[in-house]
């Protein structure tokens, strides 16, 4: 014997779960990318700086990895720069640095210290130099630079991109500053 249905609601969709599927196909239709044309494939230009400046942050961070890797009593005083540099890729989209997967390559300004030996007999293969000092000064000349190159790349940018390219940009030249003294100390 079938027990009666002690809802009296009709059948067929009702009325939360229309408003519920409404609801998420406009979140779903208004983060869809902010390329422009709809199916675009291609990356509007806010994204390829977004995925410029990831990159950088990244290979500024291997750059710190290898300076800490080769002068282990410079590690204290780096690992908060670098942490903080790793932070910056990840706010620019990169992949978290924890993962075990190699990252994308950085642009070649900030890497190409980084990639090989410098010719240096005194240098070790990952480009470091052997000097404390040198390497340091090595970090202040990519912070600066990168530094630089993104407050130059602010004109023109969306609010947000601008607002977090000037962040850090500011944090890049916080750097050189905490670099400097320090040596200088």
């Amino acid at each position: 014997m079938p027990f009666p249905s002690s809802s009296s609601a009709p059948p067929g969709p009702r009325r939360r779960s229309l408003l519920a599927s409404a609801a998420g196909a406009v979140l779903l239709t208004g983060c869809t990318g902010g390329s422009g044309a709809p199916g675009s494939a291609l990356p509007s230009a806010a994204e390829r700086v977004r995925a410029r400046a990831a990159r950088d942050s990244e290979g500024l961070a291997a750059r710190y990895g290898a300076v800490i890797a080769a002068h282990p009593g410079l590690a204290a005083r780096l690992r908060p720069l670098r942490d903080e540099v790793e932070r910056h890729a990840a706010a620019f989209g990169a992949f978290p640095a924890a993962s075990a997967s190699p990252s994308p390559p950085p642009s070649p300004s900030v890497s190409a210290r980084a990639a090989g030996p410098t010719g240096d007999p005194g240098d070790d293969p990952a480009g470091v130099p052997a000097a404390e000092k040198d390497a340091l000064a090595g970090l202040v000349r990519d912070e600066r630079e990168l530094a630089d190159r993104r407050t130059g790349a602010l004109d023109g940018l969306p609010g947000e991109l601008a607002r977090l390219m000037a962040s850090v940009a500011a944090a890049g030249a916080a750097h050189v500053y905490l670099l400097t003294k320090g040596a200088a100390a």
